[in-house]
């Protein structure tokens, strides 16, 4: 709970103070001893105070007095669920939730950058693009529950761009730049332009069945175009959606498939580099 994101001025009285700090990018004030030892956090958002310690209530309300705007609910901190639990046993080199997307090339590029004087722009920087469009897209429908781990490895080289978890269930989801290109989707083949056709269906469907495999739960593939001037697919993809990037946030409509709590255990699964490891 403590950590390196509070900021250091305190306020308060001779006895408790209140510490600005931050916890997974929310606000929140810290209420310690003048030792540093925690006994409070106000949850702004959420307009609650958690107690640590409830022999102390009335000092607590006091030092957070001058910071309450309003009414707050007041109690213990809520009990942490199995997949919180394993989150917090996990050592943050195995811990994959903190990627950003596309972080295996931004890892690629800022090892070796490339010459600055190309004929061709990198095709690595459109790939870029591509996943943190997506990715950016995918992280929007966290309000309705949906959570994505990025850029995830598997053994032997390939990747999963995105894998989101939701009530709408699960998709492994692979970006294309497709910027002002005609498209052709003619499974397995995706023809970008004047490009040459790619077995780009077989991939995505096959990094699907290695997260099903992974996650022993149902994995839905999904080829998301960033921004192609035209789609025509002229044989059906089987089981993988054809999205443009403008189509991802309708997945936030999609329900029915997972509880909150089953995404969540899932979620933590999917976050643990060792899961993927196994395959």
């Amino acid at each position: 709970m403590t950590g390196p994101r509070r900021r250091s001025a305190p306020h308060g009285t001779d006895g408790l103070r209140v510490v600005p700090g931050r916890h997974h990018g929310q606000e929140r004030l810290y209420v310690c001893r003048p030792d540093g030892t925690d006994v409070a956090w106000y949850d702004r958002e959420a307009a609650r105070v958690h107690l640590l310690r409830e022999d102390e209530r009335e000092e607590v309300l006091e030092a957070l007095g001058p910071f309450l705007t309003g009414p707050v609910a007041v109690g213990p901190p809520p009990v942490p669920t199995p997949a919180d639990l394993a989150r917090l046993s996990l050592h943050p080199d195995d811990d994959l939730a903190p990627n950003r997307p596309g972080e295996a090339l931004l890892i690629a590029l800022e090892r070796e950058p490339g010459p600055a004087h190309r004929l061709r722009p990198d095709p690595r920087r459109r790939a870029l693009t591509a996943e943190q469009t997506a990715g950016d897209a995918l992280d929007g429908l966290e309000g309705a529950g949906w959570r994505t781990v990025h850029s995830v490895l598997l053994p032997g080289g390939d990747r999963i761009h995105h894998l989101a978890i939701g009530p709408g269930g699960l998709f492994a989801v692979h970006a294309v730049y497709a910027r002002k290109q005609r498209v052709r989707v003619a499974d397995p083949m995706v023809t970008l332009g004047r490009h040459e056709p790619e077995p780009l269906v077989r991939r995505v469907r096959a990094a699907a069945d290695r997260a099903s495999y992974a996650l022993t739960a149902e994995v839905h593939p999904a080829l998301v175009l960033i921004a192609p001037a035209d789609v025509r697919v002229t044989a059906p993809p089987r089981g993988v959606r054809v999205l443009e990037d403008r189509d991802l946030p309708g997945l936030a409509r999609l329900g029915g498939v997972l509880k909150p709590a089953d995404a969540e255990a899932l979620h933590a699964m999917a976050r643990d580099r060792r899961t993927w490891a196994r395959l």
